[in-house]
C-alpha cells in the first residue's frame, strides 16, 4: 500500500453522508517526502492520535485500512488525570475523544493516514463535528514526533492554499502529551454494536463510503 509521497498526488474529499457540509473543491494536494532529514526518521512502528468528532465513526474508519496495527479511542489533551466519558462530555476537563492509531510505517504512511484524517470529518468548524459540539469533538492531531509535526503542518497549509474548503481548515495541530483510553464499553463499537439504530444509521454509512473511496487500500479488499 505505500506509496512514494513524491508521487503522492490525491483528490481531496469530504464525507457527506448524513452531513449538513458542503464537499470542498476537488483540487490535488501534493506532501513533500521529508524522510530523508535524520531527524525526520520514519520509525517502523509509529503512532499518531486523532480526533475528528465522536470516536465512534473515527475508529471504525482507521480500523479498516491495511498497515493500521491497532485502534484505540480515549481521551488526550486535557488536564484531568483518567477522566471518565461523563467529565469529558461537560466539556470543561479539556480533552478531545481520539483515537490512538498504531501503524507499520512499510504498509501504510503517515501521510496517508493524513489523507483519510481530512476526508472522513469536516476540518473547517471549530469544536464541532456534524450534530457534535464542544471541545471534546474538536479536529485534531497529537503529533508524536517531529517529523508528524512537519508533515501535518505542510498538509494543512497546503489544503488552505488550495482552496479546498470555502473556509480555513482550524485543525489543531499539537504535541502529544497523554492518552486515557476510554471505557471498554466505547473499543471496538461499531465492530460489536453495529445492529444498533446509531451504527445502522449514522455510522455504517460512513463506513460504506469510506470502503468505496479506500478501496484499494483496505484490509479486506473484498
Amino acid at each position: 500500500m505505500k506509496k512514494s509521497l513524491n508521487n503522492f498526488v490525491k483528490s481531496i474529499f469530504l464525507f457527506t453522508v448524513l452531513t449538513s457540509c458542503a464537499a470542498p473543491k476537488e483540487k490535488p494536494i501534493t506532501v513533500m517526502d521529508t524522510a530523508n532529514s535524520d531527524t525526520l526518521t520514519e520509525p517502523r512502528i509509529d503512532t499518531v492520535t486523532f480526533g475528528e468528532g465522536c470516536f465512534w465513526c473515527t475508529e471504525a474508519f482507521f480500523q479498516e485500512l491495511e498497515g493500521v496495527v491497532s485502534v484505540t479511542s480515549g481521551y488526550s489533551g486535557g488536564t484531568v488525570p483518567n477522566p471518565s466519558y461523563e467529565q469529558v462530555c461537560t466539556g470543561l476537563t479539556g480533552h478531545a475523544e481520539v483515537c490512538q492509531i498504531v501503524f507499520d510505517t512499510t504498509k501504510i504512511s503517515f501521510v496517508e493516514l493524513l489523507q483519510a484524517f481530512w476526508k472522513t470529518h469536516n476540518p473547517t468548524t471549530l469544536n464541532r463535528a456534524g450534530n457534535d459540539v464542544g471541545t471534546q469533538y474538536r479536529s485534531v492531531i497529537f503529533y508524536h514526533n517531529l517529523r508528524q509535526k512537519t508533515l501535518a503542518e505542510e498538509y494543512k497549509q497546503k489544503l488552505n492554499a488550495s482552496g479546498a474548503w470555502k473556509d480555513p481548515v482550524i485543525t489543531e495541530i499539537s504535541p502529544y502529551k497523554n492518552f486515557y483510553k476510554a471505557e471498554n464499553y466505547h473499543q471496538d463499537y461499531f465492530k460489536l454494536n453495529g445492529h444498533e439504530p446509531y451504527c445502522q444509521y449514522v455510522i455504517a454509512p460512513k463506513v460504506a463510503e469510506f470502503r468505496k473511496v479506500f478501496k484499494d487500500e483496505l484490509k479486506n479488499k473484498n
